[in-house]
């Protein structure tokens, strides 16, 4: 089916595809590294059950695929973003900037962020003052505000072991860099007292004090890996004093090589993080182009797929994998069905 068939107003984004004989075949997906393993289970299953291609899903992060998502509306743009944040004001306003007005925001469940070593180093019990203590570019000392000097995490919390900070952290392209700096960096910098410094050294400018308490040493202690947990995983079986960010999933599937800090007192699971015990956790998204739903086949039936009690429910093979099932499934499951629009359209 070509993509002359949509509205007249989607036509003049969709020029560069208006005229392809037939729409692409399979359906096209993208973004967050969090989501990739899910998404690419979901993808396998699918093209074994239904009468349509596998799914093509590839990663770069939240922020990357939704990008792509909103390039406009066309063969040539995939369908479906991964996200392991919900999708911000202003990546709405580029895709309605690029004709995509129609969003169809589908919740999948929820994951923790876990803080994770070698598995034979030391083991650590953490809050997010420590964190932020470690990463931090500034720190308050005797209530001024100075150059982290902290380097080993025994500097950080005198209950910690003497071993050199050296931090694996999700870079600013993926959707867990932005929850880390959210829960656990602005929160450990409200908890020292620093946030009040930072947004008096900025005339009372809250917003200036975030991104001021959120702001990461550059020395090296710190270092954003770009890639997905596998490259966090690598460079710590390169640097056995390295601690890594990853998501609970991927932690669950190398408890052989990693061990994991408890945050705030709770150790990180399944149960903590739908009981909302664990501090560190979060949604879990993808999005899809309702206009590209009845063009591209089978994308409608991946979207229902994939958020059926079967597959996403709490005896599905995603919460075996360590997806946290959504309580709230059955409303994702109608939003789906009746292809319910963000902003309340169908």
């Amino acid at each position: 089916m070509s993509f002359v068939k949509l509205t007249a107003s989607t036509l003049a984004i969709a020029a560069v595809s208006a005229t392809a004989a037939a729409a692409r075949d399979q359906v096209q997906v993208a973004g967050s590294s969090t989501v990739l393993p899910y998404a690419s289970i979901v993808a396998e299953a699918f093209g074994e059950n239904f009468d349509f291609p596998t799914p093509v899903v590839e990663s770069g992060g939240s922020s990357a695929g939704l990008k792509r998502f909103c390039e406009g509306v066309g063969e040539n743009t995939i369908d479906v973003a991964n996200a392991s944040r919900a999708i911000k004001e202003k990546e709405i306003k580029a895709c309605a900037e690029a004709g995509v007005t129609d969003i169809i925001e589908v919740r999948i469940g929820y994951d923790g962020i876990v803080f994770a070593s070698d598995i034979n180093g030391n083991g650590f019990e953490f809050t997010p003052t420590d964190w932020f203590l470690a990463l931090s570019d500034k720190v308050s000392v005797d209530g001024k505000l100075v150059d982290n000097p902290n380097k080993t995490w025994a500097d950080v919390n005198g209950d910690f072991p003497a071993q050199a900070i050296q931090a694996f952290i999700p870079g600013t392209k993926h959707g867990t860099r932005e929850v880390f700096e959210e829960k656990v960096i602005l929160a450990g910098c409200e908890e020292t007292g620093a946030f009040e410094l930072f947004k008096e050294a900025n005339g009372g400018d809250k917003k200036a004090a975030e991104k001021a308490c959120i702001a990461l040493r550059t020395d090296g202690v710190s270092v954003d890996i770009d890639g997905d947990y596998t490259e966090t995983l690598a460079r710590i079986e390169s640097n056995k004093d390295g601690i890594g960010v990853f998501g609970l999933a991927f932690y669950e599937n190398n408890t052989d090589k990693l061990q994991v800090a408890t945050m705030s007192g709770i150790v990180p699971s399944t149960e903590s993080i739908a009981t909302g015990e664990y501090p560190v956790s979060r949604p879990l998204f993808f999005y899809v182009k309702k206009a590209h739903i009845g063009v591209i086949p089978g994308l409608k039936e991946y979207a229902e797929f994939f958020v059926s009690d079967e597959v996403a429910g709490p005896d599905g093979p995603l919460s075996e994998y360590g997806l946290v099932a959504d309580p709230e499934l059955a409303k994702t499951q109608e939003a789906v069905a009746s292809e319910a629009t963000m902003g309340g359209n169908s």
